[in-house]
């Protein structure tokens, strides 16, 4: 039977993947036979209770027959992001589907947020995946295939007082999936973005401590009832990283439990 979703054989680099949505992404395209190189920083792996994850991820991943490997990094630093894509291209010998998972929110309203914190989103949230595809989209569009997958969020579209910076650069970043999506439409990759909308991660954690706010913010923001898993991402991840999604670019796909149609 012809799968359109398996990716035997192809190589995938998913950064901040040892935890959540990016590891639920970069664990399917395992699953479906991708040689994958983690990105993950130990320091926030262990600060939220899970201080083994990229060696767990790993051991799993590599028990579907592929090769996996984790790369350590902190990608606000200057240079990190170059140098982890170099090693993962070292690992694996190409890169053929980029997955541009890591990024970093901070709550906060609009007047108290700090130079430091615009700062430090504007560097995660833009300037990594900037650099990324700068990096990564030559040499796919050389050897005629690449998928590349940006992580945006229903906030781009439908921001939350709290997350203004944040869900500006999210927009700004899906805009830049659409304008590379044009450049590169001829050359064989294609350039995509999905968005979550409330999805139970440790990133929720704070939110999950008072039982009653997280039940309001489920029912404000997702019309099926319940916050999304991060395997709830897999499917559409999967469509646009794989030969099934050979004809989808400069798309956004929300994936919202509903949370991004015009409900009151």
């Amino acid at each position: 039977m012809d799968n359109r979703f398996d990716v035997s054989g192809r190589t995938a680099f998913v950064t901040g993947a040892s935890r959540g949505i990016g590891r639920a992404i970069a664990m399917a395209l395992a699953e479906h036979g991708a040689h994958v190189v983690i990105n993950h920083t130990s320091a926030f792996d262990a600060e939220v209770g899970f201080p083994d994850a990229a060696g767990e991820f790993v051991d799993e991943a590599r028990s579907h027959g592929v090769k996996a490997f984790a790369i350590e990094g902190d990608l606000s630093v200057d240079g990190a992001i170059l140098d982890a894509y170099d090693q993962a291209v070292s690992a694996l010998g190409r890169v053929d589907i980029l997955v541009s998972n890591a990024n970093i929110q901070i709550p906060c309203a609009f007047a108290d947020v700090t130079v430091e914190q615009i700062d430090l989103q504007c560097r995660m949230n833009y300037r990594v995946p900037i650099q990324l595809l700068q990096r990564a989209l030559p040499a796919m569009a050389e050897r005629g295939w690449g998928r590349v997958l940006t992580l945006g969020s229903v906030q781009q579209a439908n921001p939350i007082i709290e997350l203004a910076v944040y869900a500006g650069l999210k927009s700004a970043q899906y805009n830049l999936v659409v304008n590379l999506s044009r450049q590169y439409v001829k050359s064989g990759v294609t350039i995509n973005n999905l968005s979550p909308g409330l999805i139970d991660t440790d990133r929720n954690r704070f939110r999950r401590r008072n039982k009653a706010d997280w039940q309001a913010m489920i029912e404000r923001t997702s019309p099926m009832g319940r916050a999304g898993l991060p395997e709830d991402l897999v499917g559409a991840a999967l469509l646009l990283c794989s030969d099934a999604g050979s004809f989808i670019t400069g798309a956004n796909v929300n994936v919202t439990g509903g949370g991004d149609l015009p409900w009151s």
